[in-house]
């Protein structure tokens, strides 16, 4: 039997992937294919895990979020609206002229939006730096970050573990998207990540492997994460690039290209069929 709450985080992800394929079919541009594969964790981050308050973005004793991956602002974007920190339909705003949600995050115009990213490797590196300032001036909050597996290739994502690890950042979490795929192709062929656990362990993380669809591990590794004292832990998800959308699955080539017009469809109504399928267990 499903559980309710369960059913409920499955029909808010299936909302949040909706409003990444709105926005990035009315932009004509963008990055699908790492929106969809967070998808999940996006929703279980805003709507079970952190602590926010959408009334109150700014609130200091708030948890804080930093998308290191910052081109996957669709999937950003699309789960800040449907938390409520703005409206839903200016998800079709997206890169549009004089828009505020631009093609990678703004904190200075987007609600919610605690930093902004877009260079990778720089926004781990302002995760740490947010949670060794939370650790000095004793706030009660937690820090996540999520990384892609590309990514993960720039130097200075090492030199930021390895001062979260020396300064025992246990108020900082951090989650690699392991899709597997990049602009160019394969991880594992256009330069290799791999071992990341081995790495992280190594780097001085404990660490998680999970399922990134799977709501129940994500519970487990986020309430392990919030028990670890003394060290920094971090989530390795497995993940589909463009997972729901099933011609943009474990497909390279929807890393950042937008659905046309019959492919905007044929989405929607995947996604609208996979609602339903929720909504009525």
């Amino acid at each position: 039997m499903i559980n309710v709450e369960e059913r409920e985080l499955r029909l808010e992800a299936c909302n949040v992937r909706k409003g990444i394929i709105e926005g990035t079919y009315n932009a004509k541009s963008g990055h699908p294919g790492g929106s969809l594969s967070a998808a999940d964790l996006f929703t279980y981050l805003y709507f079970r895990e952190m602590n926010i308050d959408p009334k109150k973005p700014k609130l200091e004793a708030r948890d804080r979020f930093v998308l290191s991956k910052g081109h996957t602002a669709p999937g950003l974007y699309s789960t800040l609206a449907n938390r409520g920190f703005f409206s839903v339909d200016d998800l079709s705003k997206l890169r549009q002229i004089d828009s505020y949600l631009q093609g990678h995050p703004n904190m200075n115009t987007v609600p919610g939006v605690d930093m902004s990213t877009g260079s990778l490797g720089q926004g781990i590196s302002t995760a740490v730096g947010m949670a060794k300032g939370a650790k000095y001036l004793n706030l009660d909050c937690r820090i996540y970050t999520l990384l892609g597996d590309g990514e993960i290739q720039e130097g200075q994502v090492w030199e930021a573990l390895m001062f979260a690890s020396h300064y025992k950042l246990d108020n900082l979490c951090v989650i690699i998207d392991n899709n597997g795929l990049q602009i160019d192709g394969s991880v594992e062929n256009v330069m290799s990540p791999y071992p990341i656990l081995d790495k992280l362990n190594a780097f001085g993380f404990e660490c998680e492997v999970i399922d990134g669809h799977s709501f129940d591990e994500m519970e487990k590794a986020f309430n392990k994460a919030r028990n670890t004292k003394e060290k920094p832990f971090a989530i390795l998800m497995k993940t589909i690039k463009g997972k729901g959308i099933s011609f943009m699955e474990n497909n390279a080539g929807w890393h950042g290209k937008a659905p046309n017009e019959d492919e905007y469809i044929k989405a929607m109504e995947e996604l609208n069929l996979e609602y339903k399928k929720w909504e009525g267990k």
